[in-house]
């Protein structure tokens, strides 16, 4: 096919060969397949803000580092260079994760390289070699679906033990390759320590796994692994090998209306925006 004017920039470099067809387009990219050589490999092309639909943005920018002070200012004043570089900050952010996932031993496509706003990596295959499926696109046993739950509860544990919280996991971003689940699309992914709102996002993180895998094995939906797994975390009690249960005990404490609203309208927005995407996918 012809490759699209920013993957040319990069077969003019020598980066990669051709184009092969484009894979899918999602809310913040376009993921071509391409070829270096006797590779087969992934081209992520970041949409610009203009064209992004994804939501709460500054919820997940907050607190995110930049190369300098006078970077921070004017991305704070929202200049023209500003916003060139929250462009580029949001852009690079998963290239960080990625990188810095990878070497905690979580299950990512492995980065290869990342110019002018393309991020070029594995391209993960399942069985038969071909590109491997997004989770909500293939139907378990109820053995499977506890099986990759519980990988993917470990998983998560790893990334926190990393200090990431990817922040938008559910069925439509993980992959499920031949050697099982692949976590995929990472640009809004937060700092667990930095960021005020990551407790949150690693809740519905673990609930849309807990929704979703609730289908095929229906007694994982009573399981609590998220709210169990920031407890541990927040006491540094948490590690790779920790025993879980899916079992928490809510504290008796006073409870912070204002979060618990924001909770609720979150769940809607969520439910709202997964209806929409199961509507793009045809089951509804």
């Amino acid at each position: 096919m012809k490759a699209p004017p920013r993957l040319q920039a990069l077969i003019d470099e020598g980066l990669i060969d051709t184009v092969v067809r484009q894979l899918m387009s999602g809310k913040e990219a376009m993921v071509y397949v391409v070829r270096l050589g006797d590779h087969t490999l992934c081209a992520k092309i970041y949409k610009v803000a203009t064209q992004r639909s994804f939501r709460q943005a500054v919820d997940y920018t907050e607190n995110r580092k930049v190369k300098n002070t006078r970077q921070a200012r004017a991305m704070a004043k929202g200049s023209r260079y500003g916003r060139e570089q929250q462009e580029q900050a949001w852009q690079s952010a998963e290239v960080d994760a990625l990188y810095r996932l990878a070497a905690a031993g979580v299950r990512v496509p492995k980065p290869l390289n990342f110019h002018d706003g393309v991020l070029l990596m594995e391209l993960v295959t399942g069985p038969e070699g071909d590109a491997a499926p997004r989770l909500n696109d293939v139907h378990f046993t109820p053995a499977e679906a506890r099986q990759h739950h519980a990988r993917l509860i470990a998983e998560v544990v790893r990334m926190l033990g990393a200090g990431v919280v990817h922040g938008d996991l559910s069925e439509f971003n993980i992959l499920l390759a031949e050697d099982g689940p692949v976590i995929i699309d990472l640009p809004q992914a937060v700092d667990a320590a930095g960021n005020n709102h990551a407790s949150r996002m690693l809740l519905r993180d673990v609930n849309n796994l807990r929704d979703f895998f609730g289908r095929f094995a229906p007694e994982l939906r009573a399981t609590q692994y998220g709210a169990e797994i920031w407890s541990l975390y927040q006491r540094g009690l948490l590690h790779v090998d920790t025993p879980l249960t899916g079992h928490f005990e809510p504290s008796t404490a006073s409870v912070d209306l204002k979060a618990v609203l924001r909770e609720i309208e979150d769940a809607r927005e969520e439910e709202a925006a997964r209806l929409l995407r199961l509507r793009e996918s045809g089951y509804v």
